[in-house]
């Protein structure tokens, strides 16, 4: 026989169990963050920043990689599967991720975060020798020809990163998701966002400022791939690239090679970049024939590695204008 203390015993866990299993439920449960996916280092640079530790995040296309030529794994697959959200630039930036997609099975939600915005146009690299110089449209029938290169790529240029004002747009957007998806952690979300929202409006306002100190005749931006429109077309510079719209081009012939020289040397431009997602070695030719400087690579289509100049969104851009601003100026 139990005796009354041992049967007090047994009713006051009886009671106080059940209590603490109601207890610990909602515990484990706020525990589950959302499980977040950006298809690349500077899109997932922007998430973490409205999102701070509320999310469990995954970045495919690390640091220093090229999404162009990006080859998915089997762990990718594995990481949709799981994920609550999938965030993408879209414009068929990320050409290989519908097939990755489907092949996940994933449940996810999509955004794309270029839908809706008024993206600029390929206009293909096939440049005339006054578009560089005067920012001509060249002749009809180079125009053509970029416009078929173009299309093989989409039809609008994705780069939209490149052009602060636009970040802003997509940044509102991935907040916007965010407290669709995750209300309870509305407050963080909304504090994060107003904070990034101002460093990126005193970030666009730098760069307008800072060109200035360019003459106008010089801004002019010669680069490994067509990927500076949108900062071209916000901050006032013209551009032409080596290999048009895309890292995927082979290389340029030897006589689009020498067009290319005589462009710049027509231009009067000082200098001309490479890029942290390419091999340098074609701009080096380039820089040499052209008998101009190559400047220090600017951060495109990826961040920098951690403690690099462009580790994140923020220090990419103001590398990027620093470097361009002390090779043109």
């Amino acid at each position: 026989m139990f005796s009354l203390r041992s049967r007090m015993l047994v009713l006051l866990l009886c009671v106080a169990l059940p209590v603490a299993l109601m207890t610990s439920a909602p515990n484990s449960a706020a525990q589950t963050r959302l499980k977040v996916v950006a298809t690349f280092s500077i899109l997932g640079d922007w998430i973490a920043n409205i999102a701070g530790d509320k999310v469990d995040l995954k970045v495919l296309v690390g640091r220093g990689s090229d999404s162009h030529t990006y080859e998915p794994s089997p762990a990718d697959s594995a990481t949709l599967s799981d994920a609550d959200l999938i965030f993408e630039i879209g414009a068929e930036f990320e050409p290989w991720l519908d097939a990755l997609i489907e092949a996940s099975g994933t449940k996810a939600k999509r955004i794309v975060l270029t839908e809706g915005l008024e993206l600029l146009p390929f206009e293909g690299h096939e440049h005339g020798e006054e578009d560089l110089h005067h920012g001509g449209e060249g002749n009809k029938e180079e125009k053509e020809k970029g416009g078929d290169h173009a299309h093989e790529h989409g039809e609008f240029d994705p780069h939209v990163w490149h052009d602060v004002s636009l970040v802003m747009q997509l940044v509102e957007r991935i907040y916007q998701a965010l407290i669709e998806a995750d209300p309870a952690n509305r407050e963080t979300y909304a504090r994060n966002f107003g904070q990034y929202s101002t460093a990126l409006s005193i970030l666009d306002g730098e760069i307008m400022l800072s060109v200035e100190e360019i003459p106008e005749e010089r801004r002019i931006l010669v680069t490994t791939h067509e990927t500076f429109a949108y900062f071209g077309a916000r901050y006032g510079f013209k551009v032409d690239s080596a290999l048009g719209v895309t890292t995927e081009a082979a290389d340029p012939s030897a006589g689009e090679i020498a067009e290319l020289v005589e462009r710049i040397k027509a231009s009067g431009v000082p200098a001309i970049f490479a890029e942290n997602v390419t091999n340098p070695r074609l701009m080096e030719q380039i820089a040499r024939e052209a008998g101009v400087k190559l400047a220090p690579p600017l951060f495109t289509d990826a961040l920098g590695e951690a403690g690099s100049e462009g580790e994140t969104y923020l220090k990419m851009m103001r590398y990027n204008l620093k470097t361009i601003v002390e090779a043109l100026k």
